[in-house]
């Protein structure tokens, strides 16, 4: 007797069904306290060093993720200090760094011809209109969205460029420039000077603060 294709593709997912049911019954989750998924047939997944949880299991697998414990990263170590090292040799994460600053100016590292400072801008607010005639300048940005602005004169910013996280702007002695926050976040960068162009130890809670101390 002939049995329609239809009936035999049923009875066939009828019988995958009741293998993986019968599967998911048998799963001993008493062996690993940890094994809490009863989709995984085995329990080959948690105690292999390459397992990767389940992506609705990423809040609970690691105490450091979605900030559980935001002060401590994932290697241990506590928040940057953000003080002037300049002077001794130093490691630092700087994209950590950067974003932890809160402040409009921090000098970071300052030693003889070279001196690193984080920036924070507000949402809307920008660096000002400055010149530093026997600087080199390096500009990263670790957080937010800008935009850029630089020319010969004061008045002649022909150079214009859009730029976000991980973008760096290199800005050479003599040249005007700007960089103005168009995000809806604080901007957090780093800057290098060549040679120094702040005080040792630099710090300006505001731009206000700033311009007052260059006055």
């Amino acid at each position: 007797m002939d049995v329609p294709l239809s009936r035999l593709t049923g009875q066939l997912h009828k019988i995958v069904a009741d293998s993986v049911n019968s599967n998911r019954r048998r799963v001993n989750t008493g062996l690993n306290p940890y094994y809490a998924h009863q989709y995984y047939s085995t329990q080959w997944f948690y105690p292999m060093p390459c397992y990767w949880p389940p992506h609705h299991d990423w809040r609970n697998w690691h105490p450091y993720t979605y900030g559980m414990l935001q002060h401590v990263r994932n290697d241990g170590y506590p928040p940057v200090e953000l003080k002037d090292y300049g002077g001794k040799p130093f490691v630092v994460d700087i994209e950590r760094a950067a974003k932890q600053n809160k402040n409009y100016r921090t000098a970071l590292w300052t030693g003889k011809h070279l001196q690193v400072t984080l920036m924070s801008i507000e949402v809307g607010g920008d660096i000002g209109l400055e010149v530093h005639p026997d600087v080199d300048q390096f500009i990263r940005i670790e957080q937010g969205q800008g935009l850029v602005r630089m020319g010969e004169r004061k008045d002649r910013l022909d150079f214009e460029r859009r730029v976000s996280e991980d973008d760096a702007i290199m800005i050479p002695a003599g040249t005007w420039h700007n960089v103005t926050n168009t995000g809806h976040v604080p901007l957090k960068l780093y800057s290098i000077y060549a040679p120094p162009e702040h005080p040792f130890g630099t710090v300006h809670r505001t731009k206000a603060e700033a311009m007052a101390a260059y006055r």
